[in-house]
């Protein structure tokens, strides 16, 4: 089975953490924590940055490891370290998703996450602010 590692932001404003709604693949349609792959020698946060820019046109800071994830899909082993981040630089652009979303920690389970986020959900539960 493929493995793939991947990098994911938890973008925090304000209490407020920035869902977005996958605009393609196989998952298309489901909320996830923005990100993409690791790519030659790039460091996870190296990578998280450079994704970000990619898929959002701003500039972030990864500010603090989060967590691991690791999930078993169907078809792919995903491996997934979250940071914990901020925007540092502009306001996030859809350029490869449908939708955004900034939400509190009440709203966690207002939208349909993507399940390998779900475990990224329990951590937000523990660590957010009410």
């Amino acid at each position: 089975m493929k493995s793939l590692n991947v990098v994911a932001a938890i973008i925090k404003k304000d209490n407020q953490i920035l869902a977005t709604k996958r605009g393609y693949g196989e998952f298309i349609n489901m909320w996830e924590f923005p990100g993409g792959k690791i790519e030659g020698e790039e460091t996870k946060e190296d990578a998280l940055v450079r994704e970000i820019k990619e898929e959002l046109d701003c500039i972030i800071k990864p500010v603090r490891f989060a967590l691991d994830v690791e999930y078993a899909y169907p078809t792919f082993y995903l491996k997934m370290s979250c940071f914990e981040s901020v925007i540092v630089e502009g306001t996030p652009k859809l350029l490869e998703h449908n939708d955004a979303r900034w939400l509190t920690k009440d709203q966690l389970d207002s939208v349909n996450w993507i399940p390998a986020d779900l475990a990224v959900i329990d951590y937000l539960r523990k660590t957010m602010d009410d």
